[in-house]
């Protein structure tokens, strides 16, 4: 009995990460230049809901782990304020990790990290910022006025330090 409720688990988490959803083609990109992003409001690691204040001129979005852990390993290693005095924001997408394995795994050690952590929960939320994009590398937008004007897509840690001291 142990034997088989172990395998419907493991089948159900199994088939709960591979799920696909079918792309909706009537979803618009987010991340293109001359775009708004002056309405995007996001929950941190703690679920205290953040927007962008009048000053963020540098997004940086990690949509896969090993960019997010990339980004995160880089910030680490900064003051805790790195991202203000840069006038960022660190936004992960988490969307495509299973519920529990988000509550269990990757939620705990978000809370661990000192610098805040936007994070993209819904997939319905998450794909209008991933669409047209590469996912596996690190999207930095700049902007001006909430308006995005360009984005490098990068992915080491060298590069998003250079990234981040260049552009306001």
């Amino acid at each position: 009995m142990k034997n088989i409720l172990l395998t419907l688990v493991l089948s159900l988490a199994f088939f709960g990460c591979s799920a696909k959803t079918p792309e909706d083609k009537n979803i618009q990109a987010a991340l293109v230049t001359g775009k708004s992003l002056a309405t995007l409001t996001l929950n941190d690691q703690f679920g205290k809901a953040h927007s962008l204040s009048a000053d963020t001129t540098k997004i940086i979005f990690a949509f896969a782990k090993d960019t997010a852990h990339t980004c995160n390993d880089f910030f680490k290693t900064q003051k805790d304020d790195y991202l203000t005095q840069h006038h960022a924001a660190f936004i992960a997408d988490v969307s495509a990790a299973p519920s529990l394995i988000r509550s269990m795994f990757i939620m705990p050690g978000l809370k661990e990290l000192k610098h805040t952590v936007l994070l993209l929960e819904d997939k319905a939320l998450a794909a209008p910022y991933k669409k047209g994009i590469d996912i596996n590398k690190i999207a930095v937008v700049f902007l001006k006025d909430a308006k995005i004007e360009k984005i490098e897509f990068i992915t080491s840690a060298k590069e998003l330090q250079k990234s981040m001291s260049t552009y306001p």
